[in-house]
Order: C-alpha cells, then sequence, then structure tokens
C-alpha cells in the first residue's frame, strides 16, 4: 500500500510593497479609464487565485462592460439624454464599484491564506499583536508612573467678619457735687460783698 503523498510546496507570496503597487495600478487603471477596462480587476483576480468562480465573475463583468458602452454609445449626440444612455452609464458606474471592492477584498484574502500556508509549512509560528499592555520585543515596557502620597487639603476657614463697634451712649459731662457747692458759697458771697457796698452807698446819702 502506498500513502497520500506530500501536497505541493507552498510558495512564497510576494512582499506587500509589490502587492499594495499592483493592487493601486489597477484600480487606477479602472478608475481613471471611467470603468471602460473595469474588466481588468476580475481578469486579475482570475489569473491569481484561478478558481471558477473569478473566471466567470471575468466574464460577466466583460460583458456588462461591453452592455454599458453599447448603451452609452447609442446617444444621438454627446450629452447623455435618454433613459437608454442614462442606463448604461448607472450600469457601468455599478459595475466599476462592485469589481473594484470585490478585487481588494477577495486578492486581500487570497494572499492571506497563502501567507498562513507559508508558514505553516515552514514551522513559522503566525505573527500575533502583543497584548494589552505588553511591551513589544526590543522595546522597554512604560515605567509604572510614580505616585506620590498627596496630603490632604484643609479647606480655608472663613474670613471673619470686620468689627464694627458699636456706639456706647453719650458720656454726660456732670460737675461734681463739692464743685457745685464751691460755686454756690463764692456766690453766696459775693452776694453778700454786694449787698454790704449797697448798704454803704445808701448809708453815706
Amino acid at each position: 500500500m502506498q500513502g497520500h503523498g506530500y501536497g505541493p510546496p507552498a510558495q512564497r507570496p510576494p512582499h506587500p510593497a509589490v502587492l499594495i503597487s499592483l493592487r493601486v495600478l489597477f484600480v487606477a487603471v479602472g478608475i481613471l479609464s471611467l470603468g471602460f477596462l473595469v474588466w481588468v480587476l476580475p481578469l486579475r483576480l482570475a489569473a491569481v487565485t484561478r478558481r471558477p468562480l473569478d473566471w466567470a465573475l471575468f466574464v460577466a463583468a466583460l460583458l456588462l462592460d461591453g452592455l454599458s458602452l453599447a448603451l452609452v454609445g447609442s446617444e444621438p449626440g454627446d450629452d447623455i439624454t435618454t433613459a437608454r444612455g442614462y442606463t448604461g452609464l448607472y450600469l457601468l458606474l455599478g459595475t466599476l464599484v462592485a469589481a473594484t471592492v470585490y478585487y481588494l477584498v477577495a486578492e486581500i484574502r487570497h494572499y492571506a491564506r497563502r501567507n498562513q500556508a507559508f508558514r505553516a509549512q515552514r514551522g513559522i509560528p503566525a505573527q500575533q499583536p502583543p497584548a494589552a499592555g505588553a511591551p513589544a520585543y526590543g522595546y522597554p515596557g512604560p515605567a509604572a508612573p510614580y505616585a506620590a502620597p498627596v496630603a490632604p487639603v484643609a479647606p480655608p476657614a472663613p474670613a471673619a467678619p470686620p468689627h464694627t463697634p458699636v456706639p456706647g451712649p453719650p458720656l454726660s459731662h456732670r460737675p461734681a457735687p463739692a464743685r457745685i457747692d464751691q460755686v454756690r458759697a463764692e456766690l453766696d458771697e459775693l452776694s453778700d460783698y454786694l449787698r454790704k457796698q449797697d448798704g454803704q452807698h445808701e448809708g453815706g446819702r
């Protein structure tokens, strides 16, 4: 009995820069030609993947492109004025958008699978993004921030209202009793003296 033989070795996929350049080139051809050469995109994809589905999509894009070209070319003048011409224009733009999106998605997935198969055959581990918080290879991890203890800050005491002196009752300056008696005694002496003087004047007359 003979066992199953090994499958064909996986080929190394082209460099990502080459693939990106080719994608930009083919998409630019489809857009700059206003969709008349949009069939180039599924042709490129079918040649890369070699799947029957992609070859069928290439034939469909080619037929839609020819139909839209015929509808737009049936206009009597240079401007599009009839429903037939607008139908051809919308069909052309729709084919351009659909073919561009499908080409980019399908080709990116195709080369991603080829890259995984090549790595698996060579025993190269698949590249995985580093976990959150884990330092990348060759770079030190982020230093832990130093958290200094923060002393609680007491709120400032409310300012005391300004002290307004309360006016007291007016002080009455009253003379002392002894002073009153002295003045009264002097007035009495003065009165007596004046009486005596008056008495002497009257006696002399």
